[in-house]
């Protein structure tokens, strides 16, 4: 059987009394320890999974303007765009409409340089008839005479006019 004996009942007793100042000493300061760095753990983790959540937040949020922007970009370059077809058809139809008033005007001046120029033949040519006329009158010659006086009188006429035509 199991000797009892002093040393042993001595040891137990060591045993328990290094085991009371153990609890109290170190094993309380452990634990608490322990449960300090799970608290500070948990603590960490539901940072960690708000800041997550914030990020993903915010990153939706910088799409949701990326988008925006290009979507008023798009908007601009479009009205800019129409604008400058307005613009361009405008001074398209300026052009054409100041076109068309140069044709006129210069059809018209052509119209009024022609009539000029037709008056201006025409009375020349009633002086020219005028002035036939009186030669024929003063030299009341037979018809081939008339006809060569006529043909020398506007030979003359027209050299004098305007130079040499044949």
């Amino acid at each position: 059987m199991v000797d009892i004996n002093a040393t042993l009942v001595a040891q137990v007793i060591n045993f328990l009394i290094l085991l009371a100042i153990l609890t109290k000493l170190a094993y309380k300061p452990i634990l608490s320890a322990l449960e300090a760095r799970r608290s500070g753990i948990e603590k960490s983790l539901e940072e960690a999974v708000q800041q997550r959540v914030l990020a993903e937040t915010l990153k939706q949020e910088s799409q949701d303007e990326i988008l925006a922007a290009r979507i008023q970009a798009r908007s601009i370059i479009e009205e800019a765009i129409a604008l400058g077809e307005k613009s361009k058809d405008s001074i398209m139809q300026k052009a054409l409409e100041e076109n068309e008033r140069l044709v006129r005007e210069a059809q018209e001046e052509l119209e009024r340089s022609y009539q000029q120029a037709l008056n201006k033949l025409r009375a020349e040519v009633v002086v020219m008839a005028v002035a036939a006329a009186e030669k024929i009158i003063e030299k009341n010659l037979d018809a081939e005479t008339n006809t060569r006086l006529v043909k020398k009188f506007i030979k003359n006429f027209t050299r004098e006019k305007y130079g040499e035509l044949t």
